[in-house]
């Protein structure tokens, strides 16, 4: 991964928002879009973090702690407004890993990172358009604490966006794989591969944005993502505030099936006590 797709991020905050209002390692800040004012929040490098493992785009302790405020900060603003107003909010996603560390584990990353999705959560459940712009990496528990609780998850198709569990480095270490046969792996089983086009088979995409420049982009695909972002909002204001809609594709329905099956039987069981 080259150093210009680490900084899509920092990229695409700039495209869609301007100057952010914060500093590293959360950049957030509001901007118009179709007319309505919208946070834009994502997490960039800091190499002056105080933790050695968090100054690239990883979700550390401190990242954990500021998204949460970035949506905290709009819940509370606008807990005043009819939920059919409130400020939508978009995610920009470009997250590598969270950040191992024994420091980190001993003050609590899970908490930091449990804060952000609690955020995430609140804000869609009070009627905020959680809307989540996957410009590059898309990684573990990064993006389970930045972007995942979204009503609608949208990505560029472009090299070096991906969503997974783990690095493919990783992921053929511990599977004790090649890369190249982890990647034949995943022509055939859907969740092992790493292209986008093959998460969106999951039914856990809502648009695949293709024809875009994810490192250079003029300004007619700058205007393509706002499109597809102020597309996604109408349809998080009007939708289900849930996540179930993730399971009711035609592709969820073929790929998941097994998935599906579990939920259905816990939710039988679960009620039955």
């Amino acid at each position: 991964m080259n150093d210009t797709t680490v900084m899509r991020g920092a990229l695409w905050f700039r495209a869609l928002a301007g100057e952010p209002a914060s500093d590293a390692p959360v950049w957030s800040g509001d901007a118009l879009l179709g007319g309505d004012t919208t946070r834009f929040i994502t997490v960039v490098p800091d190499p002056a973090n105080r933790f050695a493992r968090a100054t690239s785009n990883v979700v550390g302790l401190e990242q954990g702690w500021r998204l949460a405020r970035a949506v905290r900060e709009v819940i509370d603003a606008d807990s005043g407004a009819a939920a059919g107003v409130r400020r939508p909010i978009v995610a920009i996603v470009d997250v590598k890993s969270q950040a191992y560390g024994y420091r980190e584990e001993m003050l609590g990353i899970h908490l930091a990172c449990a804060a952000a999705v609690d955020a995430y959560a609140s804000a869609r459940d009070a009627g905020h358009p959680v809307i989540a712009l996957i410009v590059g990496p898309a990684m573990s528990g990064a993006f389970l604490a930045h972007g995942y609780q979204a009503n609608r998850i949208v990505a560029l198709d472009a090299p070096g966006t991906m969503v997974h569990a783990m690095g493919k480095e990783a992921a053929a270490r511990v599977t004790r794989r090649t890369v190249e046969a982890l990647d034949a792996l995943g022509e055939t089983i859907v969740p092992m591969s790493y292209s986008m086009a093959s998460f969106a088979k999951l039914g856990l995409l809502d648009q695949l944005i293709e024809g875009i420049d994810a490192d250079a982009p003029n300004d007619a695909h700058i205007q393509r993502v706002r499109d597809v972002l102020v597309e996604q909002v109408h349809g998080a204001r009007t939708g289900d505030r849930t996540l179930a809609r993730r399971l009711d594709s035609a592709s969820a329905r073929l790929n998941r099936a097994a998935s599906i099956e579990v939920r259905r039987r816990l939710a039988e069981q679960w009620d039955a006590v």
